[in-house]
Formats: structure tokens, C-alpha cells, sequence
């Protein structure tokens, strides 16, 4: 049962029977503190100031409409919010839901719409930064949440393997008075690397820094894409040039100052840009619309999510009107990750081991566990800056998140393998028993996980998954205080151990979608 749909349905039944006939939107949250129930809607604020009326009558009147066994009590308080509070033998009977589902609760039904998201894309010029190694975890977990939510996705790396980039890769090679990277790796490759056409060795450089250092990097993250994609099979494939023939053909482009130029200004953008420099060379936006007319028209995807850093904000407006301009509006989205700032002992680290500069994700890989870069990654949403803090990320207590939410899993573990139930528990017995405070809040935490994934597929902020499973290893850890699982009271211990089996589905189910592993002891 879908609870929160149960009520969205409820109360526009409601409204209708009480003549409200408006374009009101029903939104079931849920309140940050239990006393406010498990559910509240605000609709009648809303109808209250569209009508002029008072918020509170309006809500007792939605309150007596609305039918329903589900609701221990429907409560209205001031300004006009109407909570409800869930019946506790709807929370019984739907537990058991959790056991039948297994490794499939959680999931949703399946839906057609095909989605890429596009992650990281960081030029093959050196290592991965932790600025944009940052979206390596976001995007993951996004596209997984994606798939937990039934739609059919594919994860996408963009390899910028073409261009002014992979010049001054290869005069960086070289040291010569055009060079722009350095670092230890440069140093390397300048020993490997022969030659004196600086294009040339810049893209056996890129090959190599992207198929022995990037790819790497990603594998030791736990990431997999679907599809690697060169921007250079674009320019082989003639596709750039393709789209840029369509935007001339709809009446999109124009010359000026010998340059060629794209009107986006007639879609929304602050200014046009150039496609084609008075060089005769087209822009990276040229390639980037080419590559997304390929996305949409020979992929296939009806969306496509990219994850850029906070850094080509300024390249989100063109990019939009171009895919608007070759016919797919709407069908692209942009995130954009806000920078990471990594502290030790209570100061910025700036210097990388590797580079001399910024702080590399092997740096952190060196110090750290995947395990925890991905969940310390993913706990702030994309626009919020990332402190990550070092410290707090090695430390083995109860302080450290990712500690305190795989030390719940192992303590699930312990408890069910001592109880020696170490088969599958395909159903709570005795579940009517489960009637202690913590065992409803602890049932509660569990039922959220469909919800938590509903929500992030629709609004893409990924660090509710970790704040779930906080939430859900927090909830546990008080069950588990006040309540004895292994009690010797036989019928009351098969179901408390039954709850811990939820529990323990719950968890790993979600820590699975974070790619965080679900460790059995600790």
C-alpha cells in the first residue's frame, strides 16, 4: 500500500465534496518532528489565501471528508496544516511486505522512459581532482536511485578527447614554452612519449592518462559506465559538422567579426555563442549539441541528466538552446555540484601529492576506503560547498556516519546468526507482539525507503538516500537498546528477530544504491 498516495487521494475526494474545485496541489510531506504525525498537507493554507478564507476551517472541513481505516488520528493545527498519524496495524501489516520483497523492496514499477546520466567527463589531462571526481559518486548513486525507481538507465563518460585541451596536453608533454599541466605524470609521460607534433602527442597522452590513471581511478570508486564516448568520433563521423548544417538550415546561425555564430539569444540565453571560431574552429558548444542530438536521436533517451561542477554554469544557457533548437526542449537537465574543499586537522588541505596542486581522488583513495568517500560524498545536496573532513572520515565511532550506519548491518548480522536464524526469514510471526514504541518508530523508518526513492527520482537530491540510512541505523540502534531481540520469551523473539531481518533488508538494500558495501561483522 501506498500510504501517502492513500491520503493525496483522500483529500482530493475531499476537496471536491467540499466544493473546493481549484487548481490546488496536494503535497504529502513528511514532518520533521514525530509529534506533527507521520504525514501533513498544507492545501488548505493555500486555498485560505487564494479564497480569502480562514486556513483552519477550511482544513476541518477537508479533515471531516476524508475516509479511510488507515489513521490512528487526523489532527488540524495552526496555520492550517492537517496531520495524520498512521495506524499502527497498517504499519503490521505492511512490515511483512519488506520480507516478501526482499532485495526488491524499495524498487518501483517499471516505467519506459529511457534516461543517460552523464557523469564526471573530466578532460583526459590528468588525474581526477576531488572537484570533479565529485560527481563520480553523485551520479552513480542518482542513476542507481534512477533504476531502483523502474526506469531503464544508462551511465554515461564523456571524453573530451579533442581540441585546445588535448594541444597543450601535448606541449605540456613536451615542456615547452606552450606547456600548461604538470606534475609527476607529465614527467612520465615526457619519458615515454616521442615525438614533435604537440597534437599528436597529446592524444596519445590523453589515451593513456584516461586508460591507465581516469579509468582507474573510477574503477577503485566502484563506478561502472555503460558507455565510455569519444568526442573525437563526432568530428570522425562528420556529426558535428551535421548539426551545425541543421541549426544553418533553420535559420539559427549567423556570421560576424569572421566568426560563426549561434542565435540563443531567441531561446532564452543572456547572449549568442560561437559555433564556428574566425580560425574556422568549431567550439566545444558545436560539439556538445552534436552530441546530444546522437544522445536523442540514435541513443534513443527520452532524458538526459548531465553532472557538470559548478565551473560551466556558465555553459548550461547555450547548451539548452541548442538542444531546444534542434527539436528535444525539455529533455535535457543539468546538476551542477558545487566545489570540495578537503580539511585535516582543522585546516584546507591545497597541495596533492601527485600533481603539487589540487588534491587528486587517488589521494584520497590512498587515505580512505571507497566505502566512505562515496557516503561522505553524497551526504550534502549538489548546491551546497562539500567540506570533507578527513578526520571525521578515519575515525572509528559512532561520530563517523558510514561507521555508525555499516556497524547497524553488522550488529543486524550478529543478532540474527546468533539467534541461529541465519536462513531467510520469509515472514514475522507473531508480528501483532511488536507493539513497543521503538518497534513502531523502527517499522516506520523501515516503510520510508519507497518513499525515499520516489522523491529522489523526481527531484534528483541524492543525499536523502544517506540521510535515510543514517535515519534507518539511528532508529535501530534505540530498538536495539530498549528492546531485547533475543529474548527468552520464544514468540516475542521470532518477532523482534523478524524486524531486525526488515531492518537488515532495508539497509543493505539502500546502502546497495549507494554503493556502499554491507559489511556482515565489524
Amino acid at each position: 500500500m501506498n500510504i501517502r498516495e492513500e491520503i493525496r487521494k483522500s483529500v482530493i475526494e475531499s476537496l471536491k465534496n467540499n466544493g473546493f474545485n481549484g487548481d490546488f496541489s496536494v503535497k504529502v510531506l513528511r514532518p520533521k518532528e514525530a509529534s506533527f504525525g507521520d504525514y501533513s498537507i498544507s492545501v488548505a493554507m493555500e486555498i485560505g489565501k487564494a479564497e480569502k478564507n480562514n486556513p483552519m476551517e477550511i482544513a476541518e472541513k477537508i479533515k471531516e471528508g476524508i475516509k479511510g481505516k488507515h489513521f490512528e488520528k487526523i489532527e488540524v493545527v495552526r496555520p492550517g496544516f492537517i496531520n495524520f498519524f498512521v495506524s499502527p496495524d497498517i504499519v503490521l501489516k505492511e512490515i511483512n511486505e519488506v520480507l516478501k520483497k526482499g532485495k526488491k523492496f524499495g524498487t518501483l514499477p517499471s516505467k519506459k522512459q529511457k534516461i543517460q546520466v552523464e557523469f564526471i567527463s573530466a578532460n583526459p589531462t590528468g588525474p581526477l581532482t576531488v572537484g570533479n571526481g565529485r560527481g563520480g559518486p553523485f551520479g552513480d548513486v542518482l542513476a542507481n536511485t534512477l533504476k531502483t525507481a523502474g526506469y531503464k538507465v544508462k551511465k554515461a563518460y564523456y571524453v573530451n578527447d579533442f581540441g585546445k585541451q588535448i594541444l597543450s596536453l601535448g606541449h605540456s608533454v613536451l615542456k615547452d614554452e606552450a606547456a600548461k599541466y604538470t606534475g609527476e605524470y607529465i614527467d612520465k609521460l615526457n619519458k615515454k612519449i616521442k615525438g614533435k607534433d604537440a597534437y599528436k602527442i597529446g592524444k596519445e597522452a590523453s589515451k593513456i592518462i584516461l586508460n591507465s590513471m581516469i579509468k582507474k581511478t573510477v574503477k577503485n570508486l566502484n563506478i561502472k559506465f555503460d558507455e565510455w564516448f569519444s568526442e573525437s568520433t563526432l568530428y570522425n563521423k562528420k556529426e558535428v559538422d551535421l548539426v551545425i548544417n541543421l541549426l544553418r538550415k533553420k535559420g539559427f546561425l549567423y556570421e560576424q567579426e569572421g566568426a560563426t555564430w549561434f542565435n540563443s539569444m531567441s531561446f532564452g540565453d543572456e547572449r549568442d555563442r560561437v559555433v564556428i571560431k574566425s580560425d574556422n574552429e568549431k567550439t566545444y558548444l558545436a560539439g556538445d549539441i552534436a552530441y546530444h542530438k546522437y544522445k536523442f536521436e540514435k541513443q534513443k533517451f527520452d532524458k538526459v541528466i548531465n553532472v557538470w561542477g559548478a565551473d560551466h554554469f556558465g555553459d548550461v544557457p547555450g547548451l539548452m538552446a541548442g538542444v531546444e533548437a534542434i527539436g528535444h526542449k525539455g529533455k535535457l537537465e543539468v546538476i551542477l555540484l558545487q566545489f570540495v574543499t578537503v580539511m585535516k586537522d582543522g585546516k584546507t588541505v591545497r597541495m596533492s601529492k601527485r600533481l603539487g596542486t589540487a588534491i587528486t581522488m587517488d589521494d584520497l583513495l590512498d587515505e580512505l576506503s571507497p566505502d566512505v568517500i562515496r557516503f561522505f560524498f553524497l551526504m550534502k545536496s549538489a548546491n551546497t560547498h562539500l567540506s570533507f573532513d578527513l578526520d571525521l572520515a578515519k575515525e572509528q565511532s559512532e561520530k563517523n556516519p558510514v561507521f555508525s550506519v555499516q556497524y547497524a548491518h553488522a550488529r543486524m548480522s550478529s543478532i540474527l546468526k546468533n539467534s541461529k536464524k541465519i536462513r531467510k526469514i520469509s515472514k514475522i510471526k507473531n508480528v501483532e507482539l511488536l507493539t513497543h514504541e521503538k518497534e513502531i518508530e523502527l517499522m516506520k523508518q523501515i516503510l520510508k525507503l519507497p518513499e525515499v526513492i520516489e522523491d529522489t527520482a523526481l527531484d534528483y537530491e541524492v543525499h536523502r538516500i544517506p540521510q535515510y540510512a543514517i535515519d534507518l541505523a539511528t532508529t535501530f540502534h534505540k530498538f536495539y537498546n530498549d528492546c531485547h531481540v533475543l529474548t527468552e520469551d520464544k514468540k516475542l523473539r521470532e518477532a523482534r528477530l523478524g524486524l531486525v531481518a526488515a531492518a537488515k533488508i532495508a539497509l543493505r538494500n539502500t546502502l546497495d544504491i549507494m554503493g556502499v558495501s554491507a559489511p556482515e561483522k565489524m
